[in-house]
């Protein structure tokens, strides 16, 4: 299918003013150019009943959460959202709306978790963050007013990645319970050989010369990047974990991979339903307030929240 219109008039927007590509930049430059392109389709009217900033204990010091909670009668589910950016880039600003939209339109209370990021604290410090994330709430719902039985994990891109072994990590040290994954264009393995790869390698936002980029700067040294808890899609067993809606972008490097991690699910008899959005491009999911697909795709995350919540 060809790009839908909407992905191709940014593509041609960014190559209009020719934009610098990722990998060709310093960290705090990339850093900037996303926090500038997230503020491209930033929404703050959805309407909730409180966002607040707050921070909880971590292993390393205290790590920084924003908790959206809506409007409604608590306990309410959770959902712990990790953000995307390559375990590099990204923060609580960059998907404020996103978990803005997510809490009001799943009716529950997102926990969007600001880990450590690399080049400074590189792999595996920011899956500690994020269990730590999980396991602070589950002990503390009547703070948060949710239902520790009812808790999701959620998370794009590289915050896929956190998510997935989040989950794993939560069943291999017996909890906290967790009862669904939400995993958006996830990275799951450290290879860059895949059919999606190869088709969508330059061009299309995110590129393999910045995934590269990325993966140099996530892990200590690139043998860390066969442990099952960096490359999720190498874990020997997948049995046990939460069910899952993965989605997945047609013009996108991550697409293949977060595919097949979904097959290992449904062979390892974890239900999980894909959707491959065609013609859609990396990220898109971030441009929900302005693009059609993006709009179905936050509608979809949200109802199957609901589902795997009961609600």
């Amino acid at each position: 299918m060809p790009l839908d219109p909407q992905a191709k008039a940014l593509l041609d927007q960014l190559a209009a003013i020719d934009a610098p590509r990722l990998h060709t930049l310093s960290v705090a430059d990339a850093r900037a150019m996303m926090a500038n392109f997230a503020g491209m389709s930033a929404v703050t009217d959805v309407t909730l009943a409180g966002i607040a900033d707050r921070t909880i204990p971590g292993p390393a010091g205290t790590v920084p959460v924003r908790v959206y909670t809506p409007v409604g009668r608590a306990p309410f589910p959770l959902v712990v959202y990790f953000h995307g950016g390559g375990w590099v880039l990204g923060s609580l600003e960059t998907h404020d709306s996103i978990c803005r939209q997510l809490a009001a339109a799943a009716q529950a209370v997102v926990m969007s978790v600001g880990y450590r990021l690399a080049p400074e604290y590189r792999y595996p410090a920011a899956i500690h963050d994020c269990y730590a994330a999980l396991v602070w709430a589950a002990a503390n719902a009547g703070v948060l007013g949710i239902d520790a039985l009812r808790i999701a994990l959620a998370g794009d891109s590289a915050g896929g990645n956190l998510a997935c072994v989040v989950a794993m990590m939560a069943r291999d040290r017996g909890g906290p319970a967790v009862c669904f994954q939400l995993l958006v264009y996830p990275v799951t393995n450290y290879a860059f050989d895949t059919p999606s790869y190869r088709e969508n390698a330059n061009g299309y936002l995110l590129e393999k010369e910045a995934m590269m980029w990325f993966w140099s700067h996530y892990l200590p040294s690139p043998v860390h990047g066969e442990e099952p808890y960096a490359s999720p899609l190498r874990a020997p067993d997948l049995h046990g974990l939460p069910s899952a809606l993965i989605i997945t972008a047609e013009y996108d490097p991550l697409r293949d991979e977060g595919e097949a991690y979904g097959r290992r699910l449904a062979e390892a008899r974890v239900p999980v339903r894909m959707h491959r959005y065609q013609g859609m491009i990396h990220g898109f999911l971030g441009m929900s307030p302005v693009w059609e697909q993006a709009k179905a795709a936050m509608a979809e995350s949200a109802a199957a929240l609901q589902q795997a919540f009961g609600s």
